[in-house]
Parts: structure tokens; C-alpha cells; sequence
């Protein structure tokens, strides 16, 4: 038992010292900066003088010729024309020939035909 105890406390040192030991690490100190603080607005300024009057422009391009407009409606036909005027009378025509005489001495007889 007397070299257990030996063997036991050697045993914890040996295991102890070979951990890796903790590294302790400070932060630096923290730096204190002032920032300033805007004070109160102070009075309006005067109003400033007003600028000069700008230069003309450059004329523009002529624009594009535009389309050809639609095709009218058709028109109204229109109104009847009024009758015209009654043509004057003709001449009389000429008197005729006086004609020939006929034969004389036959005589024709027409007979109807019969109906049934």
C-alpha cells in the first residue's frame, strides 16, 4: 500500500503536467473618444442675389412628314332634273299618189269555212 500511494500522486502529477496550460489573455484597454455634440441651429442666412438668366436653346430638328390622310366618303347622288319642254308640232306630210284603177269585170266571192 506505502508504494500504491506513490505510484498514485506520481501518476496525477505526470497526467496534470502534460495538459496543455491555458493561455490567459488581457484586452487591451478600452480608448475613451469624444465625439462632439451639435449644439443649437444658429439664425437663417440672408437670401442670396438670383442668378443670371440662362442662354436660348438650340432650335429643335424639323419633325417627320405625317401619313396621308383617309379617303373622303362618296358624295350625294343628286337631284332629278326637271322635265323639259314639250317639242312643237310637225309639219303636215306631203298628199300621196293617186292610185291605179283596178281591173274591172271579176268578181270574188269569199266562202266561209264550215265549223264543225
Amino acid at each position: 500500500m506505502k508504494y500504491s500511494m506513490i505510484l498514485s500522486a506520481a501518476m496525477i502529477a505526470l497526467s496534470l503536467s502534460a495538459c496543455e496550460k491555458a493561455t490567459v489573455v488581457t484586452p487591451p484597454a478600452a480608448v475613451v473618444t469624444n465625439v462632439p455634440v451639435p449644439g443649437p441651429a444658429g439664425a437663417t442666412g440672408a437670401t442670396g442675389s438670383s442668378g443670371a438668366t440662362g442662354s436660348m436653346g438650340a432650335t429643335g430638328d424639323t419633325g417627320s412628314k405625317g401619313s396621308t390622310g383617309n379617303t373622303g366618303n362618296t358624295g350625294y347622288t343628286g337631284a332629278t332634273g326637271a322635265t323639259g319642254a314639250t317639242g312643237n308640232t310637225g309639219d303636215t306630210g306631203a298628199t300621196g299618189n293617186t292610185g291605179k284603177r283596178g281591173p274591172t269585170g271579176d268578181t270574188i266571192v269569199v266562202v266561209p269555212v264550215p265549223q264543225k
